[in-house]
């Protein structure tokens, strides 16, 4: 059997195609990432965006380990709230679930994406960036057929379609939003891909487009001005690393959160032997219940407040520091947290080639603004309107900073070579999902595919979610994590994340899952 070229993890078919397409062109990892993501731009529209933000975590086949962050920045000047056009959606999600939104032009944050990905193809990159785009460009012009998980989007999110004309323009025909089986065609998209190709991130930061949306945000109620466009910069991080059983755990560094508390989580399941008990048993249960319970203590007593200053990562993450948590893993009784976000518009992409090099890339556009970029067809995000990203209040945060995230690009890494590459949406699910999908390939010597399809839980806030598939649970119990309410899912759903994973093994085979819950796919190449 021939070795294969590459693969590729992500969360629409369409999205998949372009990296097989890229692959197949001579492409490498990081051609693939840059063009399956621009490819996402028209596949999940809804949850990605030209004008939203993210992060590419690089392994290179000499063994170079590179976290590009182009997440969204804080604008550099506040203006009198009264002037902002800031407000409330409310987005329902059947069986009387409901959750707020807040949208408009003062809810956009200086976007990252692109500039993040045109700057990985010029580090990383092999093919010319006309080849790496024409995917993408070629389905936004001929258009998208809408499959389930797409028009499910569309009708949740539908507040937030229908609040401008521009965006209603986009979404819908005849007064209907896209249903399955429709095409979606995005023409202006594919224009403004093709301007981004020739004029590279200038022609977004400082040219027509950058002029047509500050233009707009000081006449009707934004933040963003030329300057917080033109002096946006993609920051090259060292990645988070850690071990775990014996193998190297890649991931973001602050001040993005989620990495640091995956690895918090780690470090917790690392002091125990799982060997005795079965993947998806009660016992398993409770571990994991406890872990996510204890690392959202340590998050709130030793995490959040810091998350700026240079050295919290180590400091977090110390041996000493842990012990203290795991001592008191059977003891601890649990502490509300905020409220969790249902929705979580974030989408991923996992690609590897046969040289070794490695891409796990994030992206998000809040749930959108609204507001789209006159001629573009590029709706701008709404990062400054989510709520879990600004936990002291809206219009608190700090200027001219990195907006926190719980994006969490991860790797591990075997022998120097990567063995395990993804990612996954979901907002404060990301980081227990992605926790729960290593657990089970390296504690449990789950298949790539299992592990993804498994059933999952989420801790937080006093609730334990449970997908369907775990042993039944004790019916009368005092203990942690039964003592609070249970929500058992009927079946599994988009709420516990969506992780897009590739693999290779000791033989240089290479494998993956797309997530099912948020309509993934994978190809091998």
């Amino acid at each position: 059997m021939p070795t294969p070229k590459g693969a590729i993890a992500a969360g629409h078919p369409i999205t998949v195609a372009a990296g097989v397409q890229i692959f197949e062109a001579g492409g490498n990892a990081f051609d693939a990432a840059v063009g399956a993501v621009m490819a996402s731009f028209v596949a999940e529209p809804m949850l990605t965006s030209v004008a939203g933000g993210g992060f590419l975590l690089a392994h290179t086949a000499d063994q170079q380990d590179v976290l590009f962050d182009f997440f969204t920045q804080t604008p550099r000047h506040k203006r009198n709230s009264k002037e902002i056009d800031f407000y409330p959606v409310s987005v329902q999600f059947g069986s009387g679930v409901t959750q707020e939104f807040h949208i408009g032009l003062g809810s956009m944050a200086v976007p990252g994406t692109i500039q993040g990905l045109l700057q990985v193809h010029q580090r990383l990159g092999r093919l010319p960036l006309s080849v790496v785009a024409e995917p993408a460009i070629a389905a936004a012009q001929s258009g998208v057929e809408v499959n389930e998980f797409q028009a499910y989007c569309f009708h949740i999110l539908s507040p937030i379609i229908l609040a401008s004309d521009a965006a209603r323009q986009i979404y819908v025909t005849d007064g209907k939003l896209p249903q399955v089986g429709d095409r979606l065609k995005m023409p202006e998209l594919a224009d403004s891909l093709r301007y981004l190709v020739a004029e590279g991130a200038r022609g977004f930061y400082e040219g027509e487009i950058a002029q047509r949306l500050v233009r707009d945000c000081q006449e009707q109620g934004g933040y963003l001005t030329l300057e917080d466009l033109a002096q946006y910069q993609v920051i090259e991080r060292q990645p988070l690393m850690t071990c775990y059983r014996g193998n190297t755990f890649l991931t973001n560094p602050p001040p993005s959160s989620g990495g640091t508390l995956i690895a918090f989580a780690l470090g917790l399941l690392s002091g125990l032997d799982l060997s005795a008990i079965a993947p998806h048993s009660t016992a398993y249960v409770q571990v994991l219940a406890e872990v996510m319970r204890l690392t959202n203590q340590a998050r709130q007593e030793g995490y959040d407040g810091r998350l700026y200053e240079g050295a919290i990562a180590q400091e977090f993450l110390a041996p000493d520091h842990l012990a203290k948590y795991l001592a008191n893993l059977s003891r601890f009784n649990p502490r509300l947290s905020p409220a969790v976000n249902k929705w979580g518009s974030t989408t991923h992409v996992s690609a590897i080639d046969r040289e070794g090099n490695a891409a796990s890339v994030t992206t998000s556009n809040g749930e959108g603004s609204s507001y789209v970029i006159p001629g573009t067809g590029i709706m701008v995000n709404n990062m400054l309107g989510e709520a879990d990203l600004h936990p002291q209040g809206f219009h608190q945060w700090q200027p001219n900073v990195r907006i926190s995230s719980m994006m969490s690009t991860t790797m591990v890494l075997k022998n120097q070579r990567p063995e395990l590459v993804l990612g996954s949406g979901g907002s404060n699910r990301i980081r227990t999902a992605i926790l729960q999908v290593i657990s089970q390939v390296l504690d449990f010597g789950q298949s790539i595919e299992a592990a993804v399809s498994s059933p999952r839980l989420h801790w937080e806030g006093g609730v334990l979610n449970l997908e369907p598939g775990f042993d039944p649970l004790p019916l009368q119990t005092q203990e942690f994590p039964f003592n609070g309410t249970v929500e058992q899912w009927p079946q599994q759903n988009m709420f516990f994340g969506g992780v897009h994973a590739v693999t290779c093994d000791e033989t240089g085979d290479l494998a993956g899952a797309g997530d099912r819950r948020r309509g993934g796919a994978f190809a091998r190449v």
